[in-house]
Parts: C-alpha cells; structure tokens; sequence
C-alpha cells in the first residue's frame, strides 16, 4: 500500500515492531511486554494524527491510490447490479458507470464516477473525468429511475469534468448543467455521497440531491487547490494555502450546511478497510432512503430546491 508523506512517522513505527517480532520470533527472546507497549503507542500516536489532519493532507487520503472505486463499492454494498450502457446517442463513457441493484431489499438506480487503480484503468476511465456522453448516460438513468419510482444513488469521486478540446465541441457546459436542472425536477429521491474527490461542476452534475453525505477524508470544491493557487498567485505550489482558504473539507462544509452528513472512514482512511467503509456507507444511504422513500414528490422537489437556493445566502 502507497505510503502518504506524513504517514512516514507511522510507517517507521509499525516496522520498528515488526523488527522486534522478528527478533523475538528468531531469538526465542521474550520481548511481547515491550511490543505491546509499543503497538500502544503507535495506536495512540495513530489516532492523534488523523484527528488533526491538515486539509491538504485529506487531499492526499481522497486522492490515493488505494481508495476503493465506484465499482468497490457497488460490490460491497449490492446485489444484482446490471449496468445499463450508453447515452443513446451512440457512446459510452466509462468515466460514468450506473445500473440497477439492490441494497439489500431495496432496488435503486446506482450511478457513479469510477477511476482506475493504475495507469492502464486510469486511460479506460479516463482518469474519473466525464465527457458530456457520461452526463447524458447518467440523465438517461435519471429519467428510468424516475419512470420506475426508484431511488437514485449517486457515488462521485472526480477531479472534475474532463476539460479536452473534444468535451467542449460536444457541449460540456451544457449537459452538466442539464442534469442539474433535470436532478432538480425529478420525482424520487436523491443521495449523492462524496466518496473522494469532489471537484467543480464535474461533482456538482450528479450532486442536486435530497441528502447530500462525505465521506471523512473526502473533499468537495468549485475548483482543485492547485487550479485555485495557479489563478490567484500563479503558483501551484501554494496549493496547501488554498486548501486551508477554500473550506474543502467534509467538517467545514457540515459547518456551512453545504452537505448533510459525514460517513466515517476507518482509522487511517477508506483503503485500510474496504469491508468496514462499505458498511458504513450502506448503512448511511439505506437511512436516507428509508427517510425519503415515502416523502410526497412535490414536498421532495420544493425541499431540494430550497436546499440548493439557500447555498450562499447570508444576512448581516
């Protein structure tokens, strides 16, 4: 597993004991009280650095490369997942993949971003970043779980729409910002969940929900850090500074009620247990479904309206 550059302290912990099991274990020497204080220590010394985590160094735990993907998760929390291709327009964008499934007795329109865990995925799923196919694809989906009276889960976890030459001639701007009025007119309920990235209207495309969650670790933002560094000082370098000024994590977008909920990850984030977070998750999105599924439509839609209408508003 890729180790982060503040996890080195850590690391160099956890093999300090593994040295000392080693010598125990070839020496017959017992040293299980010493390990075990060790190992103490480490869990403390563990714990006090994911509970004081810089926003730039959440960033690096979204974006690693161990994360579990859309496809994880549909794994881990569903049954008969058929996924359903195309935009019918004649593509498929990979970058977007959704379907029909259920968690457990409770039958959903599941949709996410997904991304590779090397390069040769990377370049299948064009590393997260949706073409406009891909919002087509995912409104289409939209329209079938509205028809049917199922509710639509949305996974995102992108660094932003893809911003090739290609995208724009094939109207970028406007299928995302289709999707967001056609998210806000439909008829069943909606949960998004940020479940890593969390980047500009790429994010925000399949983001209009009635419950809007994040995972711990996650980060939600009009624009990357290092964009907003390279605008404002011209230097991407400064990427930690803008992190820290532009509220991107979970805790302050719960402050400024931007999302509804935080989904905890394991000690040391998502990747360490894909089981544990899996759950987590099942059970977050089967509680907003069970609050939502019987809400009136015309209560759902002005609710969700209001939602994103009070997003901004202040008063002195």
């Amino acid at each position: 597993m890729a180790i982060l550059e503040f996890e080195k302290p850590l690391y160099e912990i956890e093999e300090k004991i593994k040295e000392l099991k080693e010598i125990s274990e070839s020496s017959g020497m017992d040293v299980s009280n010493q390990i075990e204080t060790f190992e103490k220590q480490a869990l403390e010394y563990k714990k006090e650095l994911y509970a004081n985590l810089t926003p730039s160094q959440r960033l690096q735990i979204a974006r690693h490369a161990d994360r579990p993907t859309f496809l994880d998760y549909v794994k881990l929390m569903t049954t008969d997942f058929i996924e359903l291709h195309g935009d019918r327009e004649g593509t498929d964008d990979r970058a977007i993949i959704g379907g029909i499934a259920k968690i457990d007795n409770q039958s959903v329109v599941i949709i996410g971003t997904q991304k590779g865990k090397n390069t040769k995925e990377n370049l299948i799923y064009n590393f997260g970043m949706p073409q406009p196919q891909g919002y087509r694809k995912a409104l289409r989906l939209f329209y079938h779980a509205n028809k049917f009276n199922l509710p639509i889960v949305t996974l995102i976890d992108t660094p932003g729409a893809y911003p090739g030459m290609k995208a724009e001639e094939t109207a970028q701007g406007t299928a995302i910002a289709v999707n967001l009025k056609e998210m806000a007119k439909l008829n069943v309920p909606i949960i998004a969940v940020i479940t890593g990235e969390g980047c500009s209207g790429g994010a925000l495309g399949l983001a209009v929900a009635d419950r809007v969650y994040m995972l711990e670790h996650a980060y939600y933002t009009v624009i990357s850090p290092e964009g907003c560094a390279s605008i404002l000082w011209r230097d991407a370098s400064k990427a930690d500074v803008a992190a820290e000024a532009l509220k991107i994590t979970s805790d302050d977008l719960l402050d400024l009620e931007i999302i509804d909920g935080i989904v905890k990850e394991p000690l040391g984030g998502a990747h360490c247990d894909y089981e544990l977070m899996g759950n987590e998750l099942k059970k977050t999105i089967l509680s907003a479904v069970n609050e939502l599924k019987d809400v009136n439509p015309d209560k759902l839609r002005d609710d969700r309206y209001n939602k994103f209408r009070r997003m901004g508003v202040f008063c002195q």
